[in-house]
């Protein structure tokens, strides 16, 4: 008995100096250039602002206010929260492994037996019965403790805090999202809005010549193709007026469902409401790690999948626990209490995978490809934010011409309108020079218009790009430890 013991022992001994495949590390081979591509030049020497919600450069009342109204009660950002809520709480169920369980019983039973006793001798001859019975009480306290000589718990917890810490910068990230979105659409609304007085002010326009038109018209002086062309005109106006107003509707609805309003389309929309551009310090490439949420959320989940690997590694070594038991036992319930009825057991067990079917080594493979997995999905995380600086950047450049060069052409157009009906009205230009001036004056303040609000979504894109300035300094210092 003591040999197959000892032979027991060294196998297990023998077994548990196996080491588990190593972990592969791939790197990210990415090296950012020492200042944006598409830049200006004061870029790379200027510090991005810290610590300061991005949406505040834009110095508009109305949009702080409904982004306030949009954190406290935007569904999409509760949802995140909940997500933070339920990692933390699978934290805590890792973390508790680590600790002795304590489990404790009460228990009472009443037992009725009747025993059969043989014949007497000389007697009637009739088996003799009795009734007996038993009353029984119990309390136990049982306790149970896993020793995690190889970190396996310990690499859990690890793993789920870094989950947490995962989820907690996700939320920043919705949050960043969230006002990124709103902001988009707010001046989308107001672009709309001014795009509906604009059409509006066309149609009447249009309505107008219809009318001098019709004068002359009757009177002779103009063919039926001009006051054709004029009504086909006012009809392609109203249309366009109509489908604007259907546009803002739809705006207005889309702003009311991101704040958690019912979508009544009755939000109050302020066209004065234009956002003063001031310059953004990009600063550097290289610091967009540490800036933007999905990047540092990126890195947790990386740091979150290392731990894993390491918990798998230490599920293939054995496992040592402890239990022990003690507690009472009495036919009468005022003895549990009694010393002399005491019982207690410890125990010290050692339990090592022999043979799985390769399972545990397959589920060190898939924790390290998992690994590899989060990494190569950061790599390509990274350099989409590069790119989405970089394009944000240039579209800042490309956009203040294009604003430039319409508002030459909104003053120029509406010049050549004005000339094309004072001409026409004086027999010198038909109708169709007039009709193609006014169409092309009230393209070219409708592009302006649009312009200056993609020109908006540019400045909006570049600071959520740049990580929007959202202090996220609790859940990195967490994350350094």
């Amino acid at each position: 008995m003591i040999k197959k013991l000892f032979v027991s022992l060294s196998m297990l001994l023998f077994l548990s100096c196996i080491r588990a495949p190593d972990i592969k590390e791939p790197e990210v081979d990415i090296s950012p250039p020492d200042s944006w591509i598409a830049g200006d030049a004061r870029s790379p020497s200027q510090k991005n602002e810290e610590n300061s919600d991005w949406w505040q450069h834009f110095h508009d009342p109305a949009l702080d206010s409904l982004i306030r109204e949009s954190l406290r009660h935007n569904h999409n950002l509760q949802a995140a929260s909940a997500r933070v809520d339920m990692a933390i709480s699978q934290a805590r169920i890792s973390s508790a492994e680590l600790y002795p369980q304590l489990n404790g019983g009460v228990t009472a039973a009443r037992r009725k037996q009747q025993i059969f006793g043989m014949p007497s001798i000389g007697g009637t001859g009739e088996s003799s019965v009795s009734t007996m019975t038993s009353n029984n009480f119990g309390a136990s306290l049982d306790v149970s403790w896993e020793i995690d000589l190889w970190g396996r718990i310990r690499s859990g917890r690890s793993a789920a805090l870094a989950d947490v810490q995962a989820s907690q910068v996700d939320w920043y990230g919705a949050k960043l999202s969230l006002t990124g979105q709103l902001a988009k659409m707010w001046y989308a609304a107001i672009e709309l809005n001014r795009q509906v007085d604009l059409s509006q002010a066309a149609l009447e326009n249009y309505q107008l010549s219809v009318r001098r038109i019709k004068e002359r018209y009757e009177k002779g002086l103009v063919s039926s193709l001009d006051y054709r062309m004029a009504e086909s005109a006012v009809a392609t106006a109203e249309a366009n007026f109509l489908a604007r107003q259907q546009q803002l509707e739809s705006a207005r609805r889309q702003l009311e469902i991101m704040l958690g309003r019912y979508p009544a389309a009755e939000i109050e929309i302020n066209k004065n409401a234009v956002p003063h551009l001031e310059y953004v310090p990009a600063g550097l490439p290289a610091e967009l790690v540490s800036k933007r949420p999905d990047l540092i959320s990126a890195e947790r989940r990386i740091a979150a999948a290392k731990k894993r690997v390491s918990q798998a590694k230490a599920s293939l070594y054995p496992r040592i626990a402890l239990t022990g038991s003690a507690g009472q036992s009495s036919s009468e319930l005022e003895n549990l209490l009694d010393g002399d009825f005491s019982v207690w057991s410890i125990i010290g067990n050692i339990v090592h995978p022999l043979f799985q079917g390769g399972r545990l080594l397959a589920g060190v493979k898939s924790a390290q490809s998992n690994a590899e997995m989060q990494l190569a999905q950061f790599a390509q995380s990274l350099l989409n934010a590069y790119a989405e600086v970089e394009n944000a950047l240039a579209a800042e450049r490309y956009l203040a011409g294009q604003e430039t060069a319409l508002e030459t052409a909104a003053h120029q157009a509406a010049a050549a309108c004005e000339l094309a009906e004072d001409r026409y009205r004086r027999g010198l230009v038909n109708v169709f020079s007039m009709l193609e001036a006014q169409r092309n004056s009230l393209q070219a303040e409708s592009q302006l218009i649009n312009i200056r609000r993609q020109r908006i979504d540019a400045r909006v894109d570049l600071c959520l790009g740049l990580g929007g300035g959202i202090d996220m300094s609790g859940v990195l210092g967490e994350s350094k430890k």
